[in-house]
Formats: structure tokens, sequence, C-alpha cells
């Protein structure tokens, strides 16, 4: 739900007149209806249309027009003047926790996460899994992951925090239970709760070995991009520098928007992401040569073993 009501007296106690709104891709298709009202309201409104894919992709050129940027969807990463945040929160019924009790039970802690629309909840969902015979523990965050619980593709600082024996991810797809699993290396569990409640225990196997595989191509690579990216809650630059010092043909490559298009046409044979760790973990069958994230760049020159393979974070 979006709750505009918790932010129209922010945006008139600030004396704003014109006010850019930005939308992640799920929730563009209300664009209009939130347009609307806040025109009722009597503001000016332009929409930001790029693509946007979370609190670290900020339209902040918007701002060169308005006077405010609504960015919709997500908690801040980072701190920026005259953005306001409104989370997406979606309610989840409890009872859609019933299939996971069984499997949970058998486990001393459970650290339960989730993003950030059902992150509200945690508290309760931990409750009720305790009232049901599952010692459930909360996590807390980080600066970029505000809410207790919460994850990111880029941070998994509560479920580390949490220190449980076991841990549940409740939402949509895979990849953030996968992300959990390696950033703990304890038993995960994802639970969907818009497809009945079915409850899989995840493994990184299959990801590891498709990483395993690429870290392989790209020790016959000559030369290496590194790949800085120009959003505002991504750019690594220290990183970026540190891990261009580890091969003499290594540059480092300012971009904002990542394709199959661009990487082709600079013509690198590999690149290393600095940029949305999510690009390099979910995206890489979209590019036909190797984008590795740092710590397999690391292995690739041999400054890191595979053993000693660790996800990449956004850390504050």
């Amino acid at each position: 739900m979006i709750q505009l009501s918790e932010v129209i007296p922010e945006l008139k106690s600030r004396n704003a007149k014109r006010i850019a709104v930005q939308l992640p891709e799920g929730l563009k298709p209300q664009a209009a209806k939130i347009a609307k009202a806040l025109k009722n309201e009597g503001f000016d409104v332009l929409i930001s249309g790029d693509a946007c894919w979370g609190a670290c992709d900020l339209s902040l050129d918007a701002l060169a027009w308005a006077d405010v940027l609504v960015h919709v969807g997500h908690t801040p990463v980072t701190t920026e003047k005259n953005v306001i945040y409104l989370p997406f929160q979606q309610d989840i019924p409890l009872e859609i926790l019933e299939s996971a009790v069984p499997q949970l039970r058998q486990y001393t802690s459970v650290g339960i996460t989730t993003t950030i629309q059902h992150a509200h909840q945690t508290k309760a969902i931990c409750k009720w899994l305790k009232d049901h015979g599952v010692n459930a523990v909360i996590g807390t965050g980080s600066s970029r992951t505000p809410l207790e619980g919460q994850v990111l593709g880029c941070t998994y600082a509560s479920a580390k925090n949490a220190k449980a024996e076991a841990y549940l991810f409740i939402g949509t797809g895979i990849f953030h239970a996968i992300g959990v699993w390696l950033a703990t290396k304890k038993p995960t569990f994802a639970l969907d709760p818009f497809a009945d409640g079915i409850l899989q225990e995840v493994s990184a196997d299959r990801l590891l070995r498709k990483r395993f595989a690429q870290i392989e191509k790209a020790k016959s690579a000559k030369t290496f991009g590194i790949l800085l990216s120009s959003k505002s809650g991504q750019g690594r630059r220290e990183l970026a520098e540190r891990l261009a010092g580890l091969h003499e043909n290594a540059v480092i490559i300012l971009i904002r928007e990542i394709s199959e298009m661009q990487l082709r046409n600079l013509g690198f044979d590999a690149y290393v992401n600095t940029a949305c760790p999510r690009l390099a973990l979910d995206d890489q069958s979209r590019f036909p040569m190797p984008v590795l994230s740092p710590s397999e760049f690391e292995i690739v020159l041999g400054k890191r073993s595979w053993d000693d393979y660790i996800i990449d974070e956004i850390l504050p």
C-alpha cells in the first residue's frame, strides 16, 4: 500500500510546489493515480520514467525541475537533500506461515528475513512463529536496511546479525534467500506468501557452479573493465580503485546503465562489477563475457582461494 497521506503534510511543510515522483518498475502502473492525488493537493507533478531498481538509483536529475523528489517503494540507502522516501508496505496473512512450522521447529533458532514490503511485519511474524513452537529471532539491519529483518540484494546485515542456526526468507522468488545462504552459510528456507505459502529449502550450489565457470573463463582474459556505477547509492570508488590496481590491464569504467550492448562496445575481455552486486549474480546470462564480483576477480588473479568465496555486499 502506498500511503500518500504520510508524505503530503511533509511536502507542504517544506513549501514545495513542484514534485518529482520516482517509482520502481513494479509500482510504475500507479504513476497516474499518484500524480492525480498530488495534483488535487495543488502540486505540479513530474514522473520519472527511467528504469528504477531501488533507492540506490535515485532520479536526482529531476531536482533540476522539482523542489522535492518523492521516491516510492524503498527505505533510504543514502542521505540526499530534498528527497523523501515513501516505502511500499504489503501485509501478508500470518496463517500462511503454517506450512513452515514443521521444518523450522527442528532448529534452535530461526532468523527471519524479508524485503521492504513485508519488513513492517517482522515482529508480528516472529511472535506468531514463537507461539507455534519456532524460536524465531530478528537481526538488526544496517544504514542501508534500517528495518529489522530487512534484506536487500546488496546487503544481508540483518541475517548475519541474527546469528541464527537457520533462516527463513519471506518474499517472492529465491534470489534473496540464496543471498542469505551465501552470507550466513546456514540452512535457509524461502516462503512465498503469494504462492499458497509454499516452503522450499534453497541452495546456492547451482549458482556457485555457474560462477565457477565464469571464473575459469575469465582466467584467459587479457583486459578487465572495472565497472564503477554513477548511480547515487552504488558508487564504490575506493573498491574500484583497489581492484584496478591488481592487474596492469584493468581500467575503471564510469557507467550508469550496464547493458550487453555497452559491454560489447567497450570491448574488454571481462568485467568486474562494483555496481549493484545482483548484476553479476543474477544477470550473467545477459552478457557474453564474464562479469565478475570483486571476490571472483581476486580468485581469478590468485589473490583469494575458491574456499574463501564470499558474496559481494555494499557495506555502510
